[in-house]
């Protein structure tokens, strides 16, 4: 009886670390994960809208693996008129559609050690990232919604060439 009743019980812990496995397989291949391309922002601050395009004069990507993001920012104006180079990274989460960076790394260093919470939503190759961006005991308080096309990887026939 004893050894029908240790059977079980194996039985019910090899199922449950398996479904453990298989919760922790899901989360690992989040369809966030990749490089992103900024298209759009919009800046929601004090009222005013503020949309930029992205594609335009500047660059902005967003990578993202299991576990921290980056985020590189520059001018296609080699510098001239004005530099805009910006970047930054750390850790996040994704909880359901609430997606949240601990920017631990940021060339505007008044920015690090802040969280962003923002909801994301993913519809084939677009993601729409938007939240309110602030930090306290400064002037930056405003909504930000960003849109982004994922940047399609080479095939490994092509890179090999």
């Amino acid at each position: 009886m004893r050894s029908k009743i240790a059977a079980a019980f194996i039985v019910v812990f090899a199922i449950s670390c398996t479904r453990q496995q298989e919760e922790k397989s899901t989360e690992a291949r989040l369809p966030v994960t990749g490089t992103w391309k900024l298209l759009s922002g919009t800046l929601i601050e004090n009222g005013d809208t503020t949309v930029t395009d992205y594609t335009r004069d500047r660059s902005f990507i967003k990578i993202i693996n299991d576990s921290h993001f980056a985020f590189l920012h520059h001018g296609f104006k080699n510098g001239k008129d004005s530099a805009v180079f910006a970047a930054g990274g750390g850790a996040y989460t994704l909880r359901d559609s609430t997606y949240t960076e601990h920017l631990e790394y940021c060339n505007a260093r008044d920015w690090e050690g802040h969280d962003f919470s923002f909801t994301i939503s993913i519809h084939n190759d677009t993601l729409v990232q938007q939240g309110t961006e602030k930090i306290a005991g400064s002037n930056v308080d405003r909504y930000n919604i960003e849109r982004y096309v994922r940047v399609k990887t080479p095939s490994a026939e092509t890179s090999s060439k």
